[in-house]
This record gives structure tokens, sequence and C-alpha cells, in this order.
């Protein structure tokens, strides 16, 4: 039995390759169309805009302890602020902070379970601030994989996360959203499996759910915004981090094929996939990260707060975008995506001889396939 405790606080801290491109150019030929953006009109910090009414509903405060079948009952949209995003959604969320125990430990924050308003209804969501309350987790520190099981033991289905990132490519600019289609992994101090104790190879060849991805794009071109782009594909080279890239490395980037610098996506991804969740990407690009010189004559803090602003606007674009999405996943949550049934064929080791309480432990991910 894993317990969630929902309580609510008097007070939330709200500081804040060129081979690839060969071999996918069929496919991103189909959505090369850039959607435009449009400039952001607040800077950041700063309060959000105001609203007719709540986006989001608080849960009554209770505590529940639930057993794992309870926990999947009602699907839920997950959402993971990364920098920028975070903390703005963290500001004006007011939903019930929930933590939830995992065998990885807890996760970077208490997850906010809330409603979002429209006009079609309510549509349950879970909040997550990667980088924890007051981005105190740097790339290397975030529980990866407590952070995913705690979200699947929520009933989320789905996957939407946001991050910041440096763009290795002239025509992807600042300010720019990107829906990542290809990754490329550079990380190696992070765990990258639940399965600690059996050999689960999941298929990746895609590393971002297709048919959500496809739902971001749709509603970027709904928006009907101008200026600033969104970027229907991408290869997201992540990086270890926390120091930044050298400019030989960002060079070296560029010639793989990547298109952004981050590093956060992965392994979120990669264990997103193994916990059947339908995960995607919306990329803030931030600067040209070390391979573009930078203006002449501007000095460190000048630069930072060029970066920072920068940010800022992604972080209102990405929010529209966000919000704009959510109401088309969930019309579509009896859906069965790939994603869904990752696991399907992806356990290789001899289940009669995989240990019971490594099972018992890893319920919500792979429960449904041990009868």
């Amino acid at each position: 039995m894993i317990y969630i405790i929902v309580y609510k606080p008097t007070h939330l801290d709200t500081t804040p390759a060129k081979t690839f491109r060969k071999t996918l150019k069929n496919e991103k030929s189909a959505s090369s169309d850039k959607i435009s953006l449009p400039v952001a009109q607040s800077s950041f910090p700063r309060d959000l805009p105001p609203i007719s009414k709540p986006l989001l509903n608080p849960l009554p405060s209770t505590c529940i302890p639930a057993k794992l079948s309870h926990m999947n009952t009602t699907p839920r949209i997950a959402i993971i602020g990364g920098s920028g995003l975070g903390a703005a959604l963290l500001a004006k969320t007011t939903g019930q902070p929930v933590t939830v125990d995992t065998p990885f430990g807890p996760p970077s924050a208490p997850i906010l379970l809330s409603d979002w308003q429209t006009p079609a209804g309510p549509i349950p969501i879970a909040f997550l601030a990667r980088h924890g309350v007051g981005h105190t987790l740097n790339p290397s520190q975030v529980p990866y994989r407590a952070n995913i099981f705690a979200l699947k033991s929520l009933g989320c289905q789905w996957i939407i996360a946001s991050g910041a990132c440096g763009s290795l490519q002239e025509h992807i600019r600042p300010r720019d959203l990107i829906i990542p289609d290809q990754a490329i992994d550079k990380t190696h101090r992070r765990a990258g499996t639940f399965f600690d104790h059996a050999a689960v190879h999941v298929e990746l060849s895609q590393p971002f759910c297709t048919q959500l991805r496809r739902i971001l794009l749709q509603a970027g071109k709904s928006l009907q915004l101008s200026t600033h782009k969104l970027h229907p594909t991408g290869t997201y080279v992540c990086m270890e981090g926390p120091a930044f890239s050298t400019r030989a490395e960002s060079l070296m980037h560029r010639q793989w094929g990547g298109d952004l610098i981050g590093m956060t996506a992965l392994p979120e991804a990669k264990l997103a996939r193994e916990a059947e969740i339908s995960y995607a990407l919306v990329a803030l690009s931030t600067d040209y990260d070390s391979w573009r010189p930078h203006t002449p004559g501007l000095d460190k803090s000048a630069l930072l707060a060029e970066i920072i602003s920068h940010l800022h606007a992604a972080t209102d674009n990405a929010l529209a975008l966000i919000q704009a999405a959510l109401p088309d996943v969930w019309a579509r949550r009896e859906e069965v995506l790939d994603s869904h049934r990752a696991l399907e064929l992806a356990i290789w080791s001899d289940k009669s001889k995989i240990a019971p309480d490594a099972v018992k432990a890893l319920q919500p991910i792979w429960g449904k396939y041990f009868g």
C-alpha cells in the first residue's frame, strides 16, 4: 500500500546529425511549416494576466490512505514545469499539494492536483515543479524516477513537459518554441530505468509521443498568432550539466545534427515510456548556446538579463500553447496510444523468475502484465 497525504499549506515559495536530418527528412517535410506565436507583452517574474475565473480549482483537503488500484482510477494530464514555466504555473495553481511515497524516494516537490476549467468542463491535471519549490534541484539532482513513478501512481496517462534550452541552429531563435521529435542522451549520472531487477527493453525510436506531439502542434495552429515561431520538429541533445557547454562541445553537437541543447528531457522521456505514459516536450529557446558569438560589448550582467527576458517571453508563449492543447488531449482520453502499450513486448525476463518483491514494488508500472 502506498499512502497519499494531501495537505493545504499556508504558503508556497514561488521564487523563482546532419545524419539525423537525412534519416528523418521524409517525416519532417510533412510538417515543416512554422507556426507563429505572439511576442510576450509582460516581464517575469510578474503577476500573470487576470482571468475571469480561476483556471484551477482546489481539491477538498483530506488524508487518503489508498491502495494502488484506487490511485489509477481517475485519469489525469500531468504538466511538468521546468525553468520559467514551473514557477509561472506554481504561482497561479490553487490545487492541493499531494505527497506520494515511491520506491525511489520523494518526487521533486508535492504534486498539485487540480481541475483545469475549460468551456467543455473541468480537466483533472497534476502539476509537478521539476526542480522543486524554489528551483533548488539542479538537473543532475532531479529525482526523475520518483517523479514519473508518482505521476503514474496518481493516474497520469499523459505528460506535457517544458524545459528551457539553447538553440544549436540559426533558424531557431531565442523566444521560439520547439516540439522536439528526436533526442540524443549524453547524461551519465542519472538512473535511466525503473527495472533494476529485470531485462526490460522499451522501443524508443520515437522518444516523444507522436500522437501527443501532433495535438500540441495542432493547438499551436489554432492560436493563429504572429511573430515568434513554433517549430514542429527538432533533435534535443541532453547533456549532464549543470555547467553549460564549451564552445567545442556546442560545435560538435551542431555537427551531430542537434537542434537544441538542454539538461532535463532525459531520462525523463525514457522513464515515461517505461511507465506507459504519453510524453511530449515543449522546449523554450533562450539563447544560441556557446557556438554563436554573443553581441560584442555586452557584459555578463546584460547577457544574463537578455537570456532571462527570452525565457520569460517563451514562458508566456508556452503557457498559451499548453492551455490550448489540454482540452484536445482530454477529449481523446478514451484512446489507447502507442505509448500506453510500451511494455507489451518489452519484458524479456522470465516473469516467473522475477522476485515477487520487485514485481510488487513496481505495481503501478507493470502490474497489469503479471496477472
